[in-house]
């Protein structure tokens, strides 16, 4: 294999004309430039110059070879260039997984500010509930996995080498049909006991979390609908089918339905980002600044949106476990959709 310093010495002789030039570029002794020829010709097996009484020229086979060495020294050049922005954080990929709510407003809000100054890093974006994400992110398939936990229903210890990083709280409001009697008003879980209801598939076996905080308050919910999708869930209260609990992510566009605040310490969701503690990926950090800072801004306008929205403890998650929250499967075996 061609040594690639005695490479560059037959293309300086090939731009320059002469070993004494050619050793003034590379900044060796011209005795030492013609060493470097010497021992080339020998690897190669074939006279790379005609020396002249007083000049020399490359022959066919080192015109060829100094062609062929400006391509090597490009590639490598080339590829110094994109290792350092591998390095440093201007090119790569960075696999992402997260779920729905997510991918309504705090994820492309994080996208835009992150693509904006790293427009040569690849996205791989992966939909899913966290505990089918969770896994891939152990297994080195995901950088990071945006997730989400319930105090009702605590996710349960799936992923101990993960880490969670807190990022914001997701309140859940009551939405009701536009005009109902207690719209307008500030709520306790209780005074909706009466209602009909429109709730999610539960994260936990078959029990939702509007049915954990009913019972809890002493009164079994009266469902007339579960759906994993929000938007099903919307429409259906729009209809005055009946009344639902629905995350602040999940109500960017509500439209004629009334949406009210209830005064409940534990209806929220705790939302975090699970990352692979060792995970060389030198993206992963700058997104999550942006994804932290997305957070936060969110959460205030959250707030401004939902005037009576109680102010969250803090932009970001208790850290009540060392492994990330995930969601249960729903009863028949397959994760619940709404997130």
């Amino acid at each position: 294999m061609f040594n690639t310093a005695r490479l560059q010495v037959v293309l300086e002789i090939a731009r320059h004309g002469t070993i004494v030039a050619a050793a003034e570029q590379l900044r060796l002794s011209p005795s030492a430039v013609s060493h470097q020829l010497a021992a080339l010709e020998q690897e190669a097996g074939v006279a790379l110059v005609d020396r002249g009484p007083r000049s020399l020229r490359l022959t066919v086979a080192g015109q060829r070879l100094a062609d062929y060495a400006q391509q090597i020294i490009d590639l490598m050049s080339a590829a110094r260039d994109e290792l350092s922005a591998h390095g440093d954080g201007r090119r790569g990929l960075l696999r992402i997984g997260f779920f729905a709510t997510a991918g309504t407003e705090l994820l492309p809000r994080a996208l835009s500010s992150f693509t904006a100054d790293h427009p040569q890093v690849e996205l791989a974006l992966i939909l899913g509930q966290p505990s089918d994400l969770l896994p891939q992110l152990n297994q080195g398939e995901l950088d990071l996995v945006v997730v989400f936990d319930h105090p009702l229903s605590p996710a349960p210890e799936i992923s101990p080498g993960a880490k969670v990083s807190s990022l914001m709280i997701d309140p859940q409001l009551v939405v009701l049909p536009a005009g109902h009697p207690l719209a307008g008003r500030r709520l306790r879980l209780t005074d909706l006991a009466d209602e009909p209801w429109i709730t999610t598939l539960g994260v936990q076996g078959e029990v939702s979390v509007l049915e954990l905080a009913a019972r809890a308050e002493g009164f079994q919910p009266r469902i007339r609908c579960r759906s994993d999708h929000y938007e099903v869930v919307l429409g259906l209260v729009r209809a005055g089918v009946g009344v639902a609990l629905v995350p602040s992510l999940g109500l960017r566009d509500p439209g004629e339905v009334a949406v009210q605040p209830l005064a409940h310490a534990n209806l929220h969701r705790e939302i975090g980002v699970a990352l692979r503690p060792g995970n060389p990926n030198p993206v992963v950090g700058s997104f999550v600044d942006r994804l932290t800072d997305a957070a936060a801004g969110l959460s205030q306008e959250l707030m401004e949106r939902w005037p009576r929205v109680p102010a969250s403890r803090s932009t970001a998650v208790p850290h009540r476990r060392s492994s990330p929250t995930a969601a249960r499967s729903a009863p028949d075996g397959k994760a619940a959709t709404t997130a």
